[in-house]
C-alpha cells in the first residue's frame, strides 16, 4: 500500500459528534474528503442541513442524526441508525464539548456539572456504546478531542472544570486503548491549542498577550489545519499508534 493510500477512508463510515459547527464541521468535511460517509449529530437542525449541504457538495454520502449526547439512549440511538444507514461504523470523533470562564471560586454546582457532563460523560458513553460495537466487529479507530489545556493552566481566563475534564479525557483515552487493543481497536487524541471557533474568541484583543503572543508561532489556528491531523488518526496512517495525545498548539505547550 502506498503511502497517500494508508490515509484514504473510501468505504468507511465516521461519526463526528458536535459537526454541526467549529471544529466538528472541520473534522466531517476532512473525513469525507478522505473518501469516509459521515454522520453528522449535533441538536441543530438548520447547522446541520448546512453540513449536510457542504458534505454532498464535496460528493461525501452523509446523515444527520440530531441527538443528546448526555443521554445514553440517544447515542446508543445514535450508533443504531448510523449502522441500519450504513452498514457499520469505522471511525468515531468525540468532539462535542463545552467550557465555563470562571474562577473556581464562583463556578456552581450546575456548570460544573454541565461541562464534565458533556466534556467527559457523554464521551464516555460514547467511546462505551462504539466500542462494543468495534471490538465485537475487530476493528475500529476512535480519535477523541482533548485540548491542551489537559496539561497547562489557561490564563487570564480561568477555567478549572474544562481543564479538568481535558486532563480526564486524555488519560481515558489512553486506558481506553491498553484495553481494546487487542480487540483491534485503536483509540488516540487530538490536543488542540487556540483555535478560532465560537467557543474560543481568539480575536479578543484582552486575550493576545497570553493565547497569541506567549505560542512561539504567536498565531491561533484555524479548524481546518486539524483536519488533516483528524484523517491521520482515523486511517490507517496511523495504524502503529495508540492511546497517543497528538497537540497541535502551534508551539504553545513548549514553554
Amino acid at each position: 500500500m502506498s503511502v497517500m493510500a494508508k490515509f484514504d477512508l473510501s468505504g468507511k463510515t465516521a461519526v463526528v459528534t458536535g459537526s454541526t459547527r467549529g471544529l466538528g464541521r472541520a473534522f466531517a468535511c476532512a473525513l469525507g474528503e478522505a473518501g469516509a460517509n459521515v454522520v453528522i449529530t449535533g441538536r441543530d437542525a438548520r447547522a446541520a442541513g448546512e453540513v449536510e449541504a457542504e458534505l454532498a457538495g464535496l460528493g461525501v454520502q452523509s446523515l444527520t442524526v440530531l441527538a443528546d449526547l448526555t443521554v445514553r439512549l440517544e447515542v446508543e440511538r445514535l450508533l443504531s441508525e448510523s449502522v441500519e444507514h450504513f452498514g457499520a461504523v469505522d471511525v468515531l470523533v468525540n468532539n462535542a464539548g463545552a467550557c465555563v470562564h470562571r474562577p473556581a471560586l464562583e463556578v456552581t454546582d450546575a456548570e460544573w456539572r454541565n461541562v464534565m457532563g458533556v466534556n467527559l460523560d457523554a464521551l464516555w458513553v460514547a467511546c462505551q456504546v462504539f466500542g462494543r460495537h468495534m471490538t465485537e466487529r475487530g476493528q475500529g479507530s476512535i480519535v477523541n478531542i482533548g485540548s491542551m489545556s489537559a496539561q497547562i493552566v489557561n490564563r487570564p481566563q480561568w477555567q478549572p472544570a474544562y481543564n479538568a475534564s481535558k486532563a480526564a479525557v486524555h488519560h481515558l483515552t489512553k486506558s481506553l486503548a491498553a484495553e481494546w487493543a487487542p480487540h483491534g481497536v485503536r483509540i488516540n487524541a487530538l490536543a488542540p491549542g487556540y483555535i478560532k471557533t465560537d467557543m474560543s474568541p481568539v480575536d479578543d484583543p484582552q486575550f493576545a498577550r497570553f493565547w497569541l503572543e506567549d505560542a512561539p508561532q504567536q498565531r491561533y489556528g484555524l479548524p481546518e489545519e486539524l483536519g488533516p491531523a483528524i484523517v491521520f488518526l482515523a486511517s490507517e496512517a496511523s495504524s502503529f499508534m495508540t492511546g497517543s495525545i497528538l497537540v497541535m498548539d502551534g508551539g504553545y505547550t513548549v514553554f
